[in-house]
């Protein structure tokens, strides 16, 4: 195996001390989880905030008033890391013959050959067993629909091959903390988390379809679809519906969940957020495509302020 293999790492990927400072042996299995990239940690996340908010509203309680509200935080934090490097290590197992042929991935660990398939197949049953020690920390209706969650994680590398729409998938995936986390605080799923998921499904189908530009012309040539692919030079106007309609649903859950006028009021700082995103938007543009896809932490964090500060008022 080649010297160099052990140091590739992807294109996008930021200089992390955690990551970059790690002994060389380990670095290629922090990149496999995407520890470089912590975006997807962060999307991950912060639905797992606004499903705690709704479970907060459900009880009439302000959320983090309670110690053991912060320690729910904590096991969601640390659980959207495992498992958001679980999904990574086996999305890469599966597409590492794709990946080898697109400029931005080839340089992954599996394709690059700094990790054989078999390595990162063990890996995967570490932090599948991790993200298990995890789950069994909360209340039995959490389990059970944290569980349910291995069945979208596990169809979607394939979709992207039979369907133009992967980023939907992606959508019922990633949110899919909403429910767990009101489950987690109120033991059950109540209408308002219901809205925030479909919310966060919007919401995803916008900044993914704004990731996805990045590799339009490498997707073409293999055969892989998106929505970027589908919408082209239109991304932006599906971009702007997409996000008008995860706004709509916010409001509706802010609604349901008896949060007043306030969460509405503070939801324009989302709306601001979403603008300025679909204003710079420019499809044949990568590099300000993964700007603004990475910007969408910054709208999770707006979201989940919206959210807290609400249920304060309660």
């Amino acid at each position: 195996m080649p010297q160099t293999a052990h140091h590739a790492k992807p294109l996008d990927s930021l200089p992390l001390r955690l990551v970059d400072g790690a002994p060389v042996s380990l670095q290629p299995y922090l990149r496999l989880m995407r520890l470089d990239r912590p975006i997807g940690a962060w999307l991950l996340f912060w639905p797992c905030v606004f499903g705690m908010a709704a479970g907060a509203a459900a009880g009439h309680l302000s959320l983090f008033a309670a110690a053991a509200d912060w320690w729910m935080l904590a096991l969601f934090a640390v659980g959207t890391l495992v498992m958001r490097g679980a999904g990574c290590t086996y999305n890469d197992i599966v597409d590492r013959d794709f990946d080898a042929k697109v400029a931005r991935t080839r340089d992954r660990p599996i394709p690059s050959g700094a990790v054989s398939a078999k390595a990162a197949a063990v890996f995967l049953g570490f932090e599948l067993a991790l993200g298990l020690a995890i789950l069994l920390q909360f209340n039995r209706t959490t389990e059970l629909i944290g569980a349910a969650s291995l069945l979208l994680v596990a169809a979607y590398p394939f979709m992207k091959r039979i369907t133009w729409w992967p980023q939907a998938w992606l959508g019922l995936t990633f949110n899919w903390g909403a429910l767990m986390g009101c489950a987690a605080l109120c033991g059950t799923i109540t209408p308002a988390a219901i809205a925030i998921y479909v919310a966060g499904l919007f919401w995803t189908l916008g900044y993914d379809t704004i990731y996805a530009c990045q590799d339009i012309e490498d997707d073409a040539l293999i055969g892989v679809k998106s929505t970027a692919r589908l919408f082209g030079s239109h991304a932006p106007r599906w971009v702007f519906g997409f996000y008008l309609m995860s706004l709509l649903l916010l409001a509706v859950a802010g609604w349901l969940a008896g949060l007043g006028t306030i969460f509405v009021l503070l939801l324009l700082l989302v709306a601001l957020h979403f603008l300025w995103q679909v204003h710079r938007l420019k499809p044949d543009l990568p590099q300000r495509c993964l700007l603004l896809f990475r910007a969408n932490r910054d709208a999770g964090a707006l979201i989940a302020l919206c959210l807290v500060v609400s249920t304060w008022r309660l």
